[in-house]
């Protein structure tokens, strides 16, 4: 299934308070991270990148996730307080009455209270998604104004306690709400914000006439943010979702990349036989440059792991995806053991923090574009790091 967790681990208990070395101010924003590390950034990596944006480019991934419930508010706020670069604002679903809104997956029963309100317990079901039995509540089977009575709550809170705290804090947000913020955040901090929405299972949407695409589009258009050099970044992980935004904007555009031995769905759907491994040989990122400007493959495809979940040799995915004219943005680097390579896991609590620096300097090491990350103070921390170093 194309999601960026089927590529990565979860579980576990507990999480340790950390917010890297860099210490929050009053007002919330990150202090001590270096002035430069943006302007030195751009001599690493392939010198490719987002106009305007440093490379490596540092992705709050759902927003300051590891901090926060993931797509709230909240959690998008606090990822430009740390200095993201951009902030993945929006896993885009839709609702039974055709509205786009931020959740990790249609399905929110681990997302959102909804299993605390009554009058919601007849929605429960089971459904296909992408050929995969999932149960719980869906957000196509409810109207917006149903959704804005439910609260967020953190996804994986074994692992993330703390993120508990702020349950049903932040409702859930729209498109529209947060291309609104965009420009309120633009105006209020003196510079351009970026946001990266992933539009979800577009095919499953599709055959319920819920098209995901031209929606997107048309909100974008509305706003005025679909041009060539918009500060909106709009990625999937089904190439013919891609392919059809690319009739419709000419925002940049990523192919998200799963397994090398998955399929896409939209590829299963169709009969296409190809795998994720066609896709990242130089004849497929051919193909995939001559409709889209990168690529965010998993984390394992630029640096496969051994059967020990050690980091091995890196492939020649960066190189072979630069000389295709495309930037790389893989996912997900996080703080915590289990999400980490087995050579950076310290100590034996499996949910504490590991080594994530050294992670970050093997991955940035591969001139990979920007990366995907849940602690966006690590990871600009990691950056000034691996540019100063």
């Amino acid at each position: 299934m194309g999601t960026r967790e089927s590529n990565e681990q979860t579980g576990g208990t507990g999480r340790r308070a950390l917010l890297g070395a860099a210490v929050l101010g009053a007002s919330g924003t990150v202090l001590g991270l270096s002035g430069t590390a943006g302007a030195a950034g751009a001599r690493h990596g392939s010198g490719r990148g987002l106009k305007g944006l440093p490379v490596p480019t540092i992705i709050g991934h759902r927003g300051a996730s590891g901090y926060r419930p993931e797509h709230t508010l909240g959690a998008y706020r606090l990822a430009l307080d740390m200095g993201a670069d951009i902030v993945e604002a929006g896993d885009l679903v839709p609702t039974k009455d055709g509205h786009l809104v931020c959740r990790h997956e249609p399905e929110i029963g681990g997302t959102t209270d909804v299993a605390d309100h009554p009058e919601f317990a007849s929605r429960r079901r089971t459904k296909s998604l992408d050929g995969v039995p999932t149960t719980g509540w869906f957000t196509e089977d409810f109207t917006l104004a149903e959704l804005k009575t439910l609260r967020a709550k953190e996804r994986i809170p074994a692992n993330r306690p703390h993120n508990s705290l702020y349950d049903g804090r932040w409702e859930i947000p729209t498109f529209e709400e947060v291309l609104r913020w965009q420009d309120e955040q633009t105006r209020a901090r003196g510079k351009q914000v970026w946001i990266y929405p992933e539009l979800k299972h577009p095919t499953y949407f599709r055959e319920q006439g819920l098209g995901l695409e031209e929606r997107v589009a048309k909100a974008l258009r509305r706003h005025g943010k679909d041009g060539r050099n918009a500060p909106v970044v709009l990625q999937s992980f089904e190439p013919t979702s891609v392919r059809r935004l690319a009739g419709l904007v000419r925002n940049p555009l990523v192919v998200l990349l799963s397994g090398a031995g998955t399929r896409p769905w939209d590829f299963e759907r169709s009969g296409d036989p190809r795998t994720v491994a066609d896709l990242i040989t130089p004849e497929g990122l051919a193909e995939i440059a001559g409709y889209a400007r990168g690529i965010g493959p998993t984390l394992d495809l630029v640096i496969p792991r051994d059967a020990s979940g050690r980091l091995t040799k890196p492939t020649t995915l960066v190189r072979d995806a630069h000389r295709a004219g495309l930037i790389l943005h893989p996912y997900t680097l996080r703080n915590e053991n289990p999400f980490l390579p087995a050579d950076f896991r310290r100590g034996t609590d499996p949910d504490a923090y590991g080594d994530v620096f050294g992670a970050y300097r093997a991955y940035f090491a591969t001139g990979i574009d920007g990366v995907f990350t849940d602690q966006p103070d690590t990871g600009l921390l990691a950056r000034e790091d691996f540019v100063n170093g």
